[in-house]
């Protein structure tokens, strides 16, 4: 049995399967990946990692299953997925994962390759735990799966605490023991007990306002961006293989693109902290549907389209298109006179939440100072916005509705 102090829940314990998995070089790696990645640009303090992240998602599983009754072998599968969720993270976190997707072909939570072989796999067997089972609790398959991610999930207990405590900002603050205390299933799906629609409102809470503050801080979308296209530069030239990215460390890439032509001029602005700046930064009614869908191959022949007008390197312009607005916790249930009800059925916040992320929603074109201008009206012609209802802030180089003047 092992201690660990952890800045969050005090002291953690860890024992059985997991203390056996701690020192294993796939969960030791996490040590090396920040778990907000360049939002560090924005707040200095975020530099907590996967690592302790894991331990906390660990601990909340081990309360979870203690409040439900679940031991045994069962409890231990739940135990290694908790601790192992996050091995499958490339470097930067989220940062990269589109990447991830698009190159190697699986999701941060497809781990079924990472735990089929070496020292997990051999720590999972010597502790008569199927890599296969474990690897599917962490993509949340099964009664169990749901409490490692699903909408109830401890995974997101753990990172919107840890998150605001490493940012320092209020919002993602939830009262995780009541959340964890309430857990029940119900027909094999995961609830919250009676009594419990403002608690799982204070998770959807949390989430909605960490996202525009932190998760889509504008300098934070913009250094992810300029994360995103220097990694494509190293991975598409061959120079690293994506598999090699996948198993990288967020050291690791920034080496690797700091000695490579075509990234390194991306890796010296995150170094430096010179970064692009907002040439467009245009609501979701303002642009059409088809781009807010549109693939990564689509956005480059834009992005190539606008340097083109704008007479510009290519290099100086990014398309920055966030995917539609979604509220995966809007779906967890919670029991209410005795009946299973989902919490969008429930709550009259949820639809209030749901107009804020449209309202909260854009789309960057991100160009160096400078150049906005001239990048910012091609961008409005080559992507068919709506000149009518945008005005240009020259000083800024940023596109605003007219309606918020």
């Amino acid at each position: 049995m092992t201690t660990i102090k952890d800045s969050v829940h005090d002291h953690i314990t860890v024992r059985g399967v997991a203390e056996a998995l701690l020192d294993t070089p796939p969960v030791q790696r996490l040590r090396r990946v920040k778990q907000l990645g360049t939002v560090g640009l924005v707040y200095p303090s975020a530099n907590h990692t996967r690592f302790e992240h894991s331990l906390g998602v660990y601990h909340l599983a081990e309360e979870a299953l203690g409040h439900l009754g679940i031991e045994g072998t069962q409890a231990e599968r739940v135990r290694a997925a908790a601790l192992l969720h996050d091995v499958g993270h490339p470097p930067y976190s989220h940062n990269t994962e589109s990447l991830l997707e698009r190159y190697v072909g699986r999701s941060h939570d497809e781990v079924h390759d990472l735990l089929s072989a070496g020292e997990v796999a051999r720590v999972l067997e010597a502790n008569d735990l199927e890599p296969e089972r474990v690897a599917g609790l962490v993509g949340g398959e099964g009664q169990l799966g749901q409490l490692v991610s699903g909408e109830l999930d401890v995974d997101r207990m753990d990172y919107l605490v840890r998150d605001a405590h490493h940012t320092g900002v209020p919002y993602g603050t939830i009262d995780h023991g009541r959340l964890v205390r309430e857990l029940r299933f119900v027909d094999d799906d995961l609830v919250l007990a009676e009594g419990n629609v403002q608690t799982a409102e204070s998770l959807l809470l949390a989430r909605a306002l960490m996202n525009p503050t932190v998760y889509n801080h504008h300098v934070a979308r913009i250094s992810k961006a300029t994360l995103r296209r220097g990694t494509e530069k190293l991975v598409r030239s061959g120079a690293v293989e994506p598999h090699e990215f996948a198993r990288m460390d967020d050291h690791d890439l920034m080496v690797a693109m700091r000695g490579h032509g075509g990234a390194a001029p991306f890796a010296r602005r995150l170094d430096h902290r010179d970064l692009p700046k907002r040439a467009v930064w245009a609501e979701f009614p303002d642009v059409d549907a088809s781009l807010v869908d549109a693939d990564r191959e689509t956005v480059a022949e834009h992005e190539a389209d606008i340097a083109d007008r704008a007479d510009v390197d290519p290099d100086d312009v990014i398309v920055d298109v966030q995917s539609r607005p979604v509220m995966t916790e809007s779906t967890s249930r919670v029991v209410v006179n005795g009946e299973v009800r989902r919490l969008g059925t429930q709550s009259g916040l949820v639809e209030a939440l749901r107009e804020a992320q449209v309202e909260q929603w854009r789309l960057g074109v991100y160009a160096p100072e400078g150049k906005t201008e001239r990048v910012g009206q091609a961008a409005e012609s080559v992507l068919g916005l709506d000149l009518d209802s945008l005005v240009v802030d020259v000083r800024k180089g940023v596109h605003r509705r007219l309606d918020q003047f």
